[in-house]
């Protein structure tokens, strides 16, 4: 990069996956009209007081462990003072110096190399509610004001955009095999603010920092990040000095662009909430919650290499969604033939999965019946050619394989008496 590296953190709002909001028992559902999941907490009503839903924070202990996070004993909600339409109090309850998570790490492979990055903190807050703006008028939809965020902070780990996506997509993966979040990024569950700023190599010190605010695909933080890199490079090679702001990113022309100026925590005069208690966790309620967590992404991709035979190619593809991890594992096992049940998901599923534009919890075809499907080639009953046909016909119909086959008449006939006997009829 003509002499330079570039130095990212990354910001990740994951919206918790509870039935109510943070502070008050509003609904959560994405398809609600405009401003009906409001009250009077919500939508910052003098005299109205907030109550943490416990839910929150048992998730956010949750998704600590799962980022190798301490969790505090004691953590503090703050009051984040900044004016905005969209922020009906004229302030945000989040954390500040006190947050429930920090000091973890996750790893994760880019291309063929590991890579690791800190985890400074993930503290709990509410989100702000969203404008639309129509012509010369702007109006605001408070829906979103007071869902649950667990905002994720990296450390300043990252110096490609090829890292800084795979960074969102791993942690996308973490919140979902928790079942946490459904990382949906188009409904916005899942948002990523990308830190970016260049020095020279060999530098110590850091460049100055610019935020890319609001990234809602993959594909746009590392186009967004690749942008934001030359464009600071270019600055600095003609003399001109980074300006500390907030940009967005515009996919359409494929550039970023100035927002504001950023703030520094000073100017957002965080204090401590009054209206709430600080939030104590037992070692006892950390035990519990730890009980709780599935078998998370990584260890699930290495253990099917291990024990079962798989590429690391494969096991990447089978691990990317828990649910699909699932199905194949439950294929295999039935099957008792895991790299044949493997090449059936990865092959056959997947193409009928994206060509009916079906999630793999609405599969027409069970786990168990492409398993006695897998069973009845390895028995020699029929061939993989005429395989692939029974299984359109099982996508298409539900029935199972068996049912398909006697009533098509598709058994392999693999007895050579029979055969000879067939041939001198013949």
């Amino acid at each position: 990069m003509r002499g330079y590296e570039a130095v990212i953190g990354i910001e990740v709002h994951v919206q918790l996956k509870t039935q109510s909001k943070i502070f008050c028992p509003d609904a959560t559902n994405f398809d609600s009209g405009d401003n009906e999941n409001t009250s009077p907490v919500s939508v910052g009503m003098p005299g109205a007081l907030p109550v943490i839903n416990k839910k929150v924070v048992d998730y956010s202990i949750k998704t600590g462990l799962a980022l190798g996070c301490q969790i505090r004993p004691v953590s503090v909600f703050a009051r984040k003072n900044y004016f905005y339409p969209d922020l009906p109090k004229g302030y945000q309850i989040s954390q500040y110096d006190q947050p429930i998570c920090e000091h973890g790490e996750i790893k994760f492979f880019v291309g063929d190399y590991l890579k690791t990055v800190s985890i400074t903190r993930a503290h709990m807050e509410e989100d702000a509610g969203k404008s639309i703006h129509q012509g010369d008028y702007t109006l605001i939809n408070y829906n979103r004001a007071g869902i649950p965020l667990l905002e994720i902070v990296s450390g300043p780990d990252m110096q490609s955009p090829q890292e800084a996506a795979e960074y969102g997509r791993t942690i996308r993966q973490i919140v979902r095999y928790l079942d946490v979040c459904d990382g949906n990024l188009e409904e916005g569950s899942l948002r990523c603010d990308c830190n970016v700023s260049v020095r020279k190599i060999g530098a110590k010190t850091l460049g100055t920092k610019v935020e890319i605010k609001n990234i809602n695909s993959f594909r746009f933080i590392e186009k967004a990040v690749e942008y934001e890199i030359d464009r600071q490079i270019d600055e600095v090679e003609a003399g001109k000095t980074i300006i500390q702001e907030t940009r967005l990113y515009d996919p359409d022309k494929n550039r970023t662009f100035s927002m504001r100026t950023k703030e520094n925590a000073q100017d957002y005069r965080y204090f401590p909430d009054p209206d709430l208690l600080p939030i104590v966790v037992s070692p006892e309620q950390i035990a519990t919650i730890k009980k709780t967590l599935p078998e998370l992404p990584a260890s699930r991709a290495l253990r099917f290499q291990e024990k079962l035979g798989l590429t690391k190619y494969d096991t990447d593809v089978l691990t990317a969604e828990k649910e699909i991890a699932d199905y194949f594992e439950l294929t295999g096992s039935q099957a008792g033939n895991y790299k044949a049940a493997a090449n059936w998901v990865m092959t056959d599923v997947t193409r009928e999965l994206n060509a009916s534009q079906t999630s793999i919890n609405d599969c027409p075809v069970r786990a168990q019946h492409l398993a006695d499907l897998i069973k009845l080639i390895d028995q020699g009953t029929i061939s993989g050619k005429i395989a692939k046909t029974v299984f359109i016909e099982m996508w298409k119909t539900r029935q199972e394989a068996k049912t398909i086959i006697e009533a098509k008449g598709l058994v392999q006939v693999s007895d050579f008496g029979a055969l000879e006997k067939i041939i001198d009829e013949i």
